[in-house]
């Protein structure tokens, strides 16, 4: 009876509706919606290494999601270099002796998670001031006997239009020219007819026939990378020394490489430059527009560079009257700008050495160029041209060395027309004094500081003016 009593009692207390039924569990809906949960604000983090050119390295934790791009951003910042767009992050494979320069838009990590441990891999940053310089010149990379247009297109087309062909457009124009091809699992190399179309990578099994029946498939590119032999010869016994090759992303080693290698560094600068726009289109052009936007968000992005690298934003002013002008005629600017720097010569032609006593200038012009980053001590020529390919072969990019021949001289190594050119510097003395020249005197200097300079402003008998200087960069 107690029982009855109990359960009637409970049953006379009404019931209180629920306020929030979307909470309440059923068998057909979530105890809690996906969308109302917080989502994670923390992202995953790794630690990646980058090296620099003499060897230093530095360490960056960064989200999983970062891009090479950012990456960048993130040592500039740090070392308080100037962003003139051609910071580059470089994957090399020094055991293979390959190299390539990461998209400003590739995920690092992803990049990281395709090593293997016998590849040595490293990641290198450095400028590369070819990195987007088809966009602003094309004419240096596609020759007009390697590219040729489907019929119903106007043969008289721009390079600008060959661009736009290669981003947007279905109708593709296509790449053609010998190349030489490491057979698979040999050690020889044959040399076929290879053509560039929107399908993938084909040669001919007959002559320069472009007939179906006779085009072999080779590669395509969406699973694989390009890289550049760093080499030449030495570690694949390529014909010349201008390689380059496809690695796919989850590679089993060498053996799964499929290595070509052209005639001349016109052809493979041409091959290599299509294969980028085939590949990434306009993500590309993208790239080169908006270098800031990035996908991580890890840097900031949005700041001002803190100098600005416009030579436009420069004015020329005049301090010796009692007010001052701004220099309105080029011509009077650069005159002032010269008498300035031989003002400043003259007043440091004696300096003080560490008893309080003067010394000549002369023998500071010696070695004052020690400290210019454009200038690299007792490097082979080599090394030289290593040196320029890694920062992109763009006419005007140049470093001084001493030579290997004739210990009193130097060397200018400059790129030219996707050539590296290398320029004797002769020590000349007349009169007591010590000059330098690259013309047999016609033109003469009183240090290679000097030198450089006036090869910055006027071409001489140059093929083109100094423009980039290659610098081994410290982290």
């Amino acid at each position: 009876n107690r029982r009855n009593k109990k359960d009637d009692s409970t049953l006379e207390i009404p019931s209180i509706p629920n306020p929030f039924p979307e909470l309440c569990c059923s068998p057909f809906a979530s105890v809690l919606s996906a969308s109302l949960l917080p989502k994670a604000t923390s992202r995953k983090k790794q630690v990646i290494k980058v090296y620099s050119e003499d060897d230093t390295s530095r360490a960056l934790e960064v989200p999983s999601d970062i891009t090479a791009r950012d990456v960048c951003q993130l040592l500039i910042l740090k070392n308080h270099y100037i962003d003139d767009h051609s910071w580059t992050l470089f994957e090399q494979l020094t055991h293979t002796g390959l190299g390539r320069a990461i998209e400003d838009h590739e995920l690092v990590i992803e990049v990281q998670s395709n090593w293997v441990m016998e590849e040595g891999a490293r990641l290198y940053f450095r400028k590369n001031y070819a990195k987007y310089e088809f966009f602003k010149n094309p004419l240096s990379f596609f020759p007009d006997h390697m590219i040729s247009f489907p019929s119903e297109t106007n043969t008289a087309l721009s390079h600008s239009g060959i661009l736009q062909m290669f981003l947007s457009s279905s109708t593709y124009p296509e790449i053609h020219g010998y190349l030489h091809a490491k057979e698979q699992g040999k050690k020889s190399w044959k040399k076929l007819y290879f053509l560039l179309r929107r399908s993938g990578l084909y040669f001919s099994t007959k002559g320069t026939s472009k007939e179906p029946r006779h085009l072999q498939f080779f590669c395509e590119f969406s699973n694989s990378d390009m890289y550049m032999s760093l080499t030449g010869k030495k570690i694949s016994g390529a014909p010349t020394n201008y390689g380059f090759c496809f690695k796919p992303n989850k590679s089993g080693g060498t053996r799964d490489l499929k290595q070509l290698c052209a005639d001349d560094e016109q052809s493979r600068t041409c091959w290599m430059t299509a294969i980028r726009l085939l590949k990434y289109g306009m993500q590309l052009y993208q790239n080169y527009m908006q270098p800031y936007q990035g996908r991580s968000g890890c840097s900031p992005l949005n700041i001002t560079p803190m100098r600005s690298i416009s030579e436009n934003s420069l004015v020329a002013m005049d301090f010796s009257g009692h007010r001052s002008r701004i220099i309105e005629n080029p011509t009077e600017a650069l005159s002032v700008a010269v008498e300035e720097g031989l003002a400043w010569r003259r007043r440091g032609c004696l300096r003080l050495n560490s008893h309080g006593s003067p010394i000549a200038m002369s023998n500071v012009g010696m070695s004052i160029h020690r400290s210019q980053s454009w200038f690299h001590h007792k490097i082979s020529r080599e090394e030289a041209q290593r040196l320029i390919l890694q920062h992109g072969l763009v006419d005007g990019v140049f470093l001084v060395r001493d030579s290997q021949s004739n210990p009193k001289t130097f060397v200018l190594s400059l790129s030219h027309g996707l050539k590296i050119k290398h320029f004797q510097i002769v020590p000349l003395e007349d009169d007591g004094k010590l000059f330098y020249t690259l013309d047999d005197g016609h033109t003469r200097f009183t240090d290679l500081i000097q030198l450089v300079e006036f090869y910055q402003l006027n071409k001489g008998v140059l093929p083109c003016k100094l423009k980039h200087y290659c610098a081994r960069i410290a982290l």
